[in-house]
């Protein structure tokens, strides 16, 4: 407990050392937002692979599609390598770079309002932003605080969520992007060494990966199949929302906006490809091992009172058992790196979407830099602030959140963004029925009780669909 203590504390030091670094070269709104748009490929890699994976992988996901789906989970981790990161920065880093330059413009609201000459687009764009992405980073902060009141006896779930609020402030309002682009770079360092620890460990403690195949197989022999037991489409619609959504994250795209040059995005889509496969793949086969080490009379803490397990707890109770208690505290880092990236990129993202294209672009549009800059701060920390909230409430699972997440954000965005991007003859009116008509897919299949995932699968097929449709001639 007590080397879990100094270790923390040493982590949490460097946090505000480099929060400080990060302030000292922070002059300007595009130094905060963007790190002035010339960050390097290495940290720009990193700073894209920890964003898209956070402790809802490690936690909620893992456990939960581990369980459900046995190794034809691995599918979601390679198709996150191989359409979520390699095909976006292949099709998408150099497209992005040259707009935000040619258009001068910082965020994804910004690019629709001047692709499409619509400052209202704008406007609906940034609040959807910020509604939206609010759960997902209280879906981050829930995984990462069941962790750590599994690791640290007699903490509570609320001191967990208070103490990543206060350290995910303090870097991010003190530095902006370039304290996160540093810190990327240590978190994707350390979540690289952790996952093949925590793998080694796992086979270790399973007997191999042949003892293990042959333990999922005894319970359910479509546990090691191509296809796990919920079948075909409930396995496609996760592969899809988690690898096609990320072409219109607006906490992904920025890492396009700040790269320095073409160069670096060749670079960085190698090495962020590489950090991705292995994150995921490892991450989906982990939590394929759950129903090989948990139990309910193993792990009661895992279940619930009629047995079915409770997602959210599976992978804290795992890596409880099968990682040494002398090397418990990689847990404690590889997910506190992980979850840090990510709520640092959502907290920037809505922060911006609110202050620079709500507030100062309808409400105060003669903002002076210093003044933007300042209310960022001051925005960022209201976001993290209201993400606790939401988290000490802890609605839903943290599968349901993200997923409402990203769904509701891919349904809005993908055809305007796309389209608007590849396609010259896309129109204002096609833009708009596409982020109307996919969202408004997404939220009702919900309603109308479809899972998440599929919610945002089918909304996201219908915002790339309408475009083409409704852009007969060119406005």
């Amino acid at each position: 407990m007590i080397v879990k203590i100094i270790i923390l504390s040493l982590y949490a030091l460097i946090i505000v050392i480099v929060g400080f670094i990060g302030m000292k070269k922070t002059t300007s709104f595009n130094d905060f937002f963007l790190g002035g748009g010339k960050v390097g490929a290495i940290m720009s890699a990193f700073s894209y692979g920890a964003t898209y994976f956070s402790a809802v992988i490690f936690i909620g996901f893992a456990g939960k599609i581990g369980w459900g789906f046995g190794y034809s989970g691995i599918w979601i981790g390679i198709f996150n390598g191989l359409v979520g990161t390699l095909a976006v920065w292949a099709l998408l880093g150099w497209k992005v770079k040259q707009m935000s330059v040619k258009m001068g413009v910082h965020t994804l609201s910004e690019y629709l309002e001047k692709r499409y000459n619509s400052p209202m687009m704008k406007l609906i764009a940034s609040l959807f932003i910020f509604i939206f992405l609010i759960p997902y980073s209280a879906a981050v902060f829930i995984g990462l605080s069941y962790l750590f009141a599994s690791s640290f006896e007699g903490l509570q779930y609320w001191h967990a969520v208070v103490f990543m609020g206060v350290f995910t402030a303090v870097y991010i309002v003190m530095g902006g992007y370039k304290s996160m682009a540093m810190m990327d770079t240590v978190f994707g360092i350390i979540m690289t060494v952790g996952v093949l620890v925590l793998a080694a460990y796992t086979m270790h403690a399973g007997g191999g990966i042949v003892n293990i195949t042959a333990t999922l197989h005894s319970i359910d022999p479509k546990l090691i199949a191509p296809v796990g037991p919920p079948g075909w489409w409930p396995l496609l619609s996760l592969v899809i929302l988690t690898s096609v959504a990320p072409f219109a994250m607006p906490q992904l795209m920025q890492k396009f906006y700040a790269i320095k040059d073409r160069k670096a995005i060749r670079t960085g889509m190698i090495a962020s490809t590489i950090f991705a496969l292995l994150i995921g793949g490892i991450a989906y086969f982990l939590g394929s091992t759950t129903r090989v080490f948990l139990s309910p009379d193993i792990a009661p803490a895992a279940f619930l009172a009629d047995g079915k397990p409770n997602v959210d707890a599976l992978m804290p109770e795992l890596l409880a058992r099968v990682i040494p208690e002398s090397l418990s505290i990689i847990i404690l880092l590889i997910i506190l790196a992980a979850s840090m990236s990510t709520l640092a990129a959502l907290v920037l993202i809505s922060s911006s979407s609110f202050t620079k294209d709500f507030y100062s672009g309808f409400f105060n549009k003669n903002l002076s830099d210093k003044s933007l800059t300042k209310m960022m701060r001051y925005c960022s920390l209201f976001f993290v602030l209201l993400s606790v909230i939401i988290a000490l409430i802890k609605p839903a699972t943290i599968v349901a959140i993200l997923a409402m997440s990203w769904g509701a954000i891919g349904s809005a965005f993908l055809g305007p963004f796309i389209w608007g991007l590849f396609w010259k003859r896309t129109t204002k009116a096609a833009a708009y029925t596409s982020m109307f008509l996919g969202l408004g897919t997404c939220i009702g299949l919900t309603i109308a009780g479809f899972s998440s995932p599929e919610s945002g699968t089918i909304g996201m097929g219908v915002s790339l669909a309408v475009p083409p449709i409704f852009s007969v001639t060119r406005k």
